[in-house]
């Protein structure tokens, strides 16, 4: 390991006024890194949404059946992010997303074992639990390599492999299905984990321990005042308004990220009859535009930010853009129009990723850097009991109607009421100050 070194202030010499790309780039690898590795995470979970016609046709599964995979998922899925957020606090960033990673890639390979309803129960519980470390591990190697004037931009980035692994795995998982059957699928998909916890180890340490990472990029990096690096126990974060803005925020919107990843390969199969060959492109498409989302939300605070605006302003501003162009997909189960649909889907999945990296950039915004772990897992967690609550609702409602128009009423205006409560319980997005006198 590399010697720590501490970093060159920014208050004399020419370092403060050289550009972001005369200072360095390294950061923006890490950041590619991190992309690839929530690209691999949602292939995992899109393996199931995929192949749910041909499992329920071999395997006899109801709706009901699926929705119980689902609730099982986010039930382990909301549990591990309760430990996996403090446990990459504690053992830091390298090493918890590591662990991760192998944990979860080892689960999305034994799906390709399972033939029982009860053997899919265990390993879409061990896939959730395994997967609860890939956002807090994110935000926390953000957090520790960019500025917050560019936290947003790399999150937005960072958080577009949501929909590069969502546009990869129909291909992928087609074209194995067709040789090599269902089981196959997982096998191949969950084995790629491996190849990334290479890339990964061989790349990622904290900037100052970093040889890749000039003097001049740390400083840029550290270029924010000082934050109080000390281990945070939950029970300081949980008094904290601020907290419930960020755990609220998720409850209400990470649930209809959920319903597009597992139900809209579903919706297009049943609404517009299309086959699972036909399937791949449209839901291209849809994640196609959502990536432009992801980015252009983070890149839309972080401008503001850079044109004077202050942080509150700049976020909720475009959080708020990001809501109202959600309200449309409202109309998504009346339009006969497969490719109408499918637009309108596109645009509440970018707006949904927009308000994500915007949501998810709050915690480094509000919180100090070694609370942020915490704090993202404490939303995740929220936001996966919300999954498991919708996954509940949503089975139930297709089993009793076989209609999708009151889930898309009920994901339009998630955001709308997301924002307003952030809004309430953090007007000004104000800095959170830790109480560390009573220990931990």
């Amino acid at each position: 390991m590399n010697s720590m070194r501490e970093p060159e202030t920014f208050a004399t010499g020419q370092s403060n006024s050289a550009s972001p790309s005369a200072i360095g780039r390294f950061r923006w690898v890490i950041c590619a890194v991190l992309l690839l590795g929530v690209t691999k995470n949602y292939m995992d979970r899109q393996v199931i949404a995929i192949l749910k016609g041909t499992l329920q046709h071999d395997l006899g599964w109801s709706e009901i059946d699926y929705g119980n995979l689902v609730f099982t998922f986010q039930l382990a899925y909301a549990a591990g992010l309760l430990l996996v957020g403090r446990l990459i606090d504690l053992v830091g960033t390298r090493l918890g997303y590591a662990i991760s990673m192998v944990a979860w890639s080892l689960a999305s390979m034994a799906h390709g074992a399972a033939s029982s309803m009860q053997g899919f129960l265990a390993v879409r519980f061990a896939l959730g639990f395994g997967e609860a470390g890939v956002f807090p591990a994110s935000i926390k190697a953000v957090a520790e390599w960019f500025p917050k004037k560019e936290r947003a931009l790399a999150t937005g980035i960072f958080n577009a492999g949501t929909n590069l692994g969502a546009i990869l795995a129909p291909f992928l998982v087609r074209w194995i299905n067709a040789r090599w059957g269902w089981r196959s699928s997982f096998f191949v998909v969950g084995g790629l984990g491996f190849v990334w916890v290479l890339l990964w180890v061989a790349v990622y340490r904290r900037p100052e321990e970093h040889s890749r990472c000039s003097a001049d990029e740390l400083a840029y990096i550290r270029s924010d005042p000082s934050e109080i690096q000390k281990k945070i126990a939950w029970r300081l974060l949980l008094p904290h308004r601020q907290t419930w803005a960020f755990v609220l925020g998720k409850f209400l919107t990470d649930p209809i990220w959920w319903f597009y990843l597992f139900w809209v390969p579903d919706f297009l199969q049943r609404q517009h009859g299309l086959a699972l060959a036909q399937i791949s492109w449209p839901i291209a498409v849809i994640y196609v535009i959502a990536d432009v989302g992801s980015v252009a939300g983070g890149w839309f605070s972080s401008a503001l930010i850079r044109h004077g605006k202050s942080i509150n302003f700049s976020r909720k501003v475009a959080m708020l853009a990001c809501a109202v162009s959600v309200l449309p997909i409202v109309l998504a189960p009346r339009l006969a129009s497969t490719w109408s649909a499918i637009f309108v889907i596109g645009l509440a999945a970018a707006a949904h990723q927009g308000f994500s990296a915007n949501i998810f950039t709050l915690t480094s915004d509000m919180f100090p850097a070694k609370a942020v772990g915490s704090v993202v897992g404490l939303g995740g967690m929220a936001g996966a009991v919300g999954g498991m609550l919708i996954a509940k609702f949503v089975a139930h409602v297709l089993q009793l109607t076989g209609s999708y128009a009151i889930p898309f009423a009920t994901a339009s205006s998630a955001y709308l009421i997301a924002l307003a409560i952030i809004h309430a319980l953090a007007p000004r997005l104000e800095p959170v100050h830790l109480d560390f006198s009573g220990g931990q």
